[in-house]
């Protein structure tokens, strides 16, 4: 556990570092038609279709140690999740780069999230073509969020597969777009929760293992980790524990995940951005293996808080701010 030590305590000394400074946008940054304003402040028009339909697309890039990780890879993901729903963001990239790392910088903020979400636009009151609106941008940095508090990392999680709930058909909503059409997810979270546990496992109509809300699944049998293939956001932190384990000579497959392998499995293992990988040690109330983070799992766990210092996936930001 020595690196997780090392790795929470950093973070734990920045945030109170951070909370003893001055910056007057220390809680969170948005911007807004062209205008920053402190995160609380932040409105958008209410015909927006992004608030009236969520017509939208959205990513969520991170900022750890002052360092945005992965960011091309995630706006890579907002572009592919805009063309296939017919959105095209108001700004070309590396202004919106620029705008990003600025609102950052403004906040003085070392561990950060960061949204940017394109929407279809307003209504239009002559009638309504999604192809005819002016689609909107709305971006905002806040305090980094933990899907998993840190402390939680040590013990692991509580899951449970969810019994009345099913992930929405692909052929309903595209999983590959990162929405915020969460109906399903919230459903499956509400369920769990009435029973004890924390995270949701959601299976698709043929019972196959798919994800959760804000993560995806992996699973740890003989050594090889399974994470489901359809159904599924193509998470960019389930694509850095595929870099990572092609790195490291840890054998992963993404295929068909049938949801009776969740029960037999030694380990179980989340991915996000929010927090990274998070251990899950009981399922429907049962210890996972031992009950206890398992050895696969803790070694992703390092290789991944190990690539927040590698400069092929992040940059530095320049802060101005106090």
């Amino acid at each position: 556990m020595a690196s997780m030590d090392k790795i929470l305590a950093a973070y734990k000394e920045r945030v109170a570092l951070h909370e003893a400074g001055t910056s007057p946008f220390a809680k969170g940054i948005a911007w807004i038609e062209n205008k920053l304003v402190p995160l609380h402040e932040a409105r958008i028009p209410i015909l927006d279709q992004g608030f009236w339909h969520s017509d939208l697309a959205y990513d969520a890039p991170a900022v750890w140690n002052g360092r945005f990780f992965r960011l091309d890879d995630h706006i890579d993901r907002l572009d592919a999740s805009c063309d296939k729903i017919l959105l095209k963001s108001p700004l070309p990239r590396d202004e919106m780069k620029r705008i990003l790392c600025d609102m950052v910088s403004k906040t003085g903020l070392r561990d950060a999230q960061a949204v940017i979400i394109v929407t279809r636009g307003l209504t239009d009151v002559r009638g309504w073509d999604p192809r005819k609106l002016v689609n909107n941008l709305y971006m905002f940095v806040k305090p980094y969020g933990w899907l998993m508090q840190p402390e939680n990392h040590y013990a692991g999680g509580s899951a449970m597969v969810a019994r009345t709930v099913h992930r929405i058909p692909p052929g309903a909503i595209d999983p590959t777009v990162k929405n915020l059409q969460w109906g399903d997810l919230i459903r499956s979270v509400l369920e769990v929760q009435d029973c004890g546990a924390t995270y949701p496992f959601l299976t698709d109509q043929e019972g196959n293992l798919t994800e959760g809300p804000g993560f995806n699944i992996h699973l740890v049998q003989d050594g090889v980790i399974y994470t489901p293939d359809r159904g599924v956001l193509q998470g960019i932190t389930r694509r850095s524990v595929l870099d990572l384990c092609k790195a490291n000579g840890v054998e992963i497959r993404v295929d068909v995940v049938p949801v009776d392998m969740v029960y037999q499995c030694e380990e179980i293992f989340l991915s996000s951005t929010a927090g990274g990988i998070l251990p899950i040690t009981k399922l429907d109330g049962v210890p996972v293996g031992d009950g206890k983070p398992g050895p696969i799992t803790m070694k992703v766990w390092d290789a991944y808080w190990g690539m927040h210092d590698d400069a092929a996936y992040n940059f530095q930001i320049e802060y101005t701010s106090p």
